[in-house]
């Protein structure tokens, strides 16, 4: 397992990251041969949202892990908040609200970083930066972050935070790569040319802004994996021959596609099988030359100008 330093902060964490959006689908047990599962592999980060499954994933976390046990000192747990049920609120109220809830059902002190789940329309970043303030002060969350963000969004926060922004949740993977392609096809009158999130891949390596891939396996919006799908036969071909190479399964290659890019991007594994969760760790620092990310790249159907 690769071990990354997360931007300008004491926190050391595995590449791959445990999702823990589904795990509410889960009995306690399988719950505990899971998380059980991912610390073997190495995994020592845990990604959590208020949403997710009305918030059971983080009771049925707590309940299964047992957070008042010395594990918890070992594991980074991150949460998110902001999205309710139709719309976004990052209001003081609603976030300091949000962290008490998150603490109560993951039955722990503190979370190491919260993030806000997708920006808010709406947001008077001065209240975002009261509540940092208040739940930092506190001891309640150390680190902060975002999810989804563009670059002048994260830049409109930072005028008024005094806390620095350290993550920013994307989604990415080999069938999904805006973050790429806008900057392979630079001034190009292509669709692969046109600037779909302000180069927000540069942005975060000049400002020490780690980013986590979410839906690594997938194109769209919870669309499915790709390696099920008869329109990715290209890529499948392409990222088994690669897999075969190094012991490692489409999955696998998949995350070692990922993790090659040199801005330590973390992965976050939504999986609830145990054996699908072993087989991905494997590209967490599986070897990868330039040459064949490049093929990967291409057999996902983009252009190399």
């Amino acid at each position: 397992m690769k071990i990354v330093n997360i931007a300008n902060t004491n926190l050391t964490s595995s590449n791959i990251i445990m999702g823990c959006m589904r795990i509410h689908t889960l009995s306690l047990q399988e719950i505990d041969t899971l998380v059980k599962t991912a610390i073997e592999q190495g995994i020592n980060f845990f990604d959590h949202a208020d949403i997710y499954g009305g918030g059971a994933s983080e009771t049925l976390f707590s309940q299964a892990v047992g957070m008042k046990s010395s594990l918890r000192k070992e594991m980074i747990i991150q949460s998110k908040c902001s999205i309710r049920k139709g719309f976004y609120d990052q209001s003081k109220a609603y976030i300091l609200q949000s962290v008490e809830g998150i603490l109560k059902r993951l039955n722990t002190e503190y979370l190491d970083i919260l993030l806000l789940h997708r920006p808010d329309a709406l947001v008077e970043p001065e209240e975002v930066a009261e509540a940092f303030d208040i739940l930092h002060d506190t001891g309640k969350v150390k680190f902060f972050g975002v999810s989804n963000y563009n670059p002048f969004q994260i830049e409109l926060l930072k005028k008024h935070i005094s806390h620095p922004l350290i993550i920013n949740q994307l989604q990415y993977g080999v069938v999904h790569t805006p973050m790429i392609d806008e900057g392979m096809a630079v001034n190009m009158l292509i669709n692969q040319a046109v600037d779909r999130t302000g180069y927000i891949l540069d942005y975060c390596r000049l400002n020490d802004i780690t980013i986590q891939a979410w839906s690594p396996f997938q194109k769209g919006f919870f669309e499915g994996p790709f390696f099920l799908k008869p329109e990715y036969a290209g890529l499948n071909e392409a990222l088994t021959a690669y897999g075969e190479k190094h012991g490692l399964d489409i999955t696998g290659a998949a995350v070692a596609w990922i993790t090659r890019h040199p801005a330590n991007i973390q992965v976050i594994l939504g999986t609830t099988k145990p054996e699908r969760l072993i087989a991905a760790c494997q590209g967490s620092d599986a070897p990868m030359t330039r040459e064949e990310w490049y093929e990967i790249y291409k057999a996902a159907e983009n252009m190399i100008p």
